[in-house]
């Protein structure tokens, strides 16, 4: 238990949300029945009614986990898991509804773009103001200040009032404050993903040294799966406020890419469809090898892209002739690839009146970001059914060439199966006459 840092039991956290309710008129009679309605229940101790305007929704529900001294701990879940709201509870920016929390040491939270930093004040002035707040002394904050100034790139405007900052600026310095202050357990959010690539490696080199060789605890709350796995020793997975899974983050990761109908994106209630509609795609699904649906892929990963569809007219037989194709760009509308069955020489065969059309994409040869895809169904040139940015295709950082090394998308929008080798020049063994003669021979 010594070893022990964090201790969650329990928890929960409960936000009543408010809906508007839609009474374009309420006439003063309406005001005093409900009034009298009102008195009346309170003189009977009637419990009232249920407010249609308020909801309860529960961000955090019996979460319970421990994390020990030295432990690098990755928290991943979809938007909405309940992941910052985690966070929140631990950094006591917000107090829980249910459950109690243990911390021993002092903690140091990134949490948001300028979360701890008084606008108004300078780059200078917010260090000591920040350090002051995680409980440092001024000679101990002197003694780092440097150390911080040099980590955060920012030395030209330090004394400039931090309102002026760009986010990349704030973000660099807020970490850098957070991190060289030396708390025992160290929060941070998706705020890194602010800063620029460069940042970004050195944010998470600093956030291993603290683990590994200070022996700190880390918190990191990150949708870039790469930098989960290589920082995290262990993994929690949120999904809707509870805790899906806890253990190894290799584990985790895979549990958080891997769900099941969730994923199925439905197309019915679309309006942007073309096509004569005799055929139509109701719903896209991305699945692994294994056939487990995926909310996102890793780059260099095998992939299955189910374009399910519905035959309109039962009564009216579909040939072979129907060529199915994806095509990828980016968020810019720059064309990436195009695929269809007709360049693999693939046939369907009759359509059954459900079915889907299954496209498997070997080694997905995508950089990490985010794409849209675009489908059609094609029949003797003419379509049954098309549409453009059906759905997003969000790639996130995998081993592709089995370096630990990916191009970022600005690099390039493409991944390329190659392999390099050294041949020895043969003509450079050959005499200068030799050359001559076998040139012209």
């Amino acid at each position: 238990m010594s070893d022990t840092v964090i201790r969650v039991e329990n928890l929960g956290k409960k936000y009543v949300i408010g809906h508007q309710r839609q009474e374009p008129y309420v006439a003063l009679r309406d005001v005093m029945a409900n009034g009298a309605k009102s008195l009346g229940r309170r003189l009977l101790q009637r419990q009232p009614d249920a407010d249609p305007t308020r909801e309860e929704f529960w961000a955090l529900k019996d979460v319970s986990f421990e994390v020990k001294r030295g432990d690098r701990v990755g928290i991943i879940g979809r938007n909405g898991a309940g992941k910052s709201t985690l966070l929140k509870v631990l950094s006591r920016i917000t107090e829980p509804t249910t459950g109690r929390i243990f911390l021993k040491g002092r903690v140091a939270s990134l949490l948001e773009v300028g979360t701890g930093f008084h606008p108004e004040l300078t780059g200078r002035e917010n260090i000591f103001l920040n350090g002051a707040v995680l409980g440092m002394g001024k000679a101990e904050i002197r003694k780092k200040f440097d150390q911080i100034v040099a980590f955060a790139e920012v030395e030209r405007f330090l004394d400039t009032p931090v309102k002026r900052y760009s986010s990349g600026m704030y973000v660099r310095l807020a970490f850098a404050v957070a991190a060289h202050l030396e708390p025992e357990i160290l929060v941070v959010d998706e705020v890194l993903a602010v800063g620029d690539a460069a940042f970004q490696k050195k944010c998470l080199g600093k956030m291993e040294d603290v683990a590994e060789q200070e022996g700190r605890t880390v918190l990191f709350v990150s949708h870039n799966m790469a930098a989960v796995e290589k920082l995290c020793s262990r993994g929690i997975v949120l999904q809707q406020g509870n805790v899906k899974y806890i253990g190894q983050q290799t584990e985790a990761i895979t549990q958080y890419l891997t769900s099941f109908s969730e994923s199925q994106i439905s197309l019915r209630d679309r309006k942007d469809r073309r096509g004569s509609g005799e055929v139509k795609v109701v719903a896209i699904e991305i699945k692994d090898e294994a056939g487990c649906s995926l909310d996102t892929v890793k780059s260099g990963q095998t992939i299955d892209i189910y374009l399910n569809f519905e035959v309109q007219d039962h009564h009216k037989s579909f040939t072979s002739r129907i060529i199915a194709s994806l095509a990828v760009k980016t968020p810019l509308e720059v064309p990436v690839f195009l695929q269809h069955n007709r360049l693999t020489q693939d046939e369907f065969g009759s359509l059954p009146q459900s079915g889907a059309f299954v496209c498997r994409i070997y080694r997905l040869p995508l950089p990490p970001s985010n794409y849209q895809v675009t489908y059609s169904l094609i029949l003797d040139g003419k379509y049954l059914d098309a549409m453009s940015n059906a759905v997003e295709l969000s790639v996130i950082d995998g081993d592709f060439y089995g370096s630990g090394e990916v191009p970022p998308v600005s690099h390039g929008v493409c991944l390329v199966d190659a392999q390099w080798r050294l041949e020895s020049d043969a003509i450079s063994e050959l005499t200068p006459y030799d050359y001559v003669s076998s040139k012209f021979m």
